[in-house]
């Protein structure tokens, strides 16, 4: 079994709003881990639906209403998809993202250093939470995700001239 891991990392329509993708993006770089596949797309209902429900389940675990309002949000602005390659990856962004609810994540984390907002405030006001990005939240998770929205030419395999330094 290899440790090597790919995730799937999505800028959401906050981050790109905010034109803070370059700030996001170079935490993952800075953590030395590989981009071997970007792109930015502008995703319609149905991308979603395979997204949030067949692979997530978000409808049967939340309701249509959470599935709803987290689709409007997604939808406001294109998205920005990154496949990130690394030991253990999935379990290492998910620690440099943070918990889902901005409000709880940890200072010097994405979600920490970029959003505040909490479930109950989101819901009160019917929109689904600003959470800057999705990242996978284990590795049948990321295949999922990963071959929802990257075909395999759009993927490379290539050293990082960093792991020169870690053989």
């Amino acid at each position: 079994m290899t440790h090597v891991q790919r995730t799937l990392v999505v800028l959401k329509p906050d981050s790109v709003g905010r034109s803070v993708t370059w700030e996001i993006i170079s935490r993952f770089e800075r953590a030395w881990l590989h981009i071997v596949g970007m792109k930015m797309l502008r995703p319609d209902k149905d991308f979603f639906f395979h997204h949030y429900e067949t692979i997530w389940t978000m409808i049967t675990r939340h309701g249509q209403k959470i599935f709803d309002d987290t689709v409007a949000t997604m939808m406001k602005t294109p998205v920005i998809a990154i496949v990130l390659e690394g030991v253990e990856v999935v379990e290492y962004v998910r620690k440099i993202v943070w918990s889902t609810e901005p409000k709880s994540a940890a200072p010097g984390t994405i979600r920490g250093d970029f959003a505040h907002m909490s479930y109950t405030y989101a819901n009160d006001s019917q929109i689904g939470i600003p959470n800057l990005v999705h990242a996978s939240g284990n590795i049948e998770e990321a295949k999922a995700e990963i071959t929802h929205r990257f075909t395999s030419e759009e993927l490379f395999d290539y050293d990082p001239l960093h792991t020169q330094y870690t053989r």
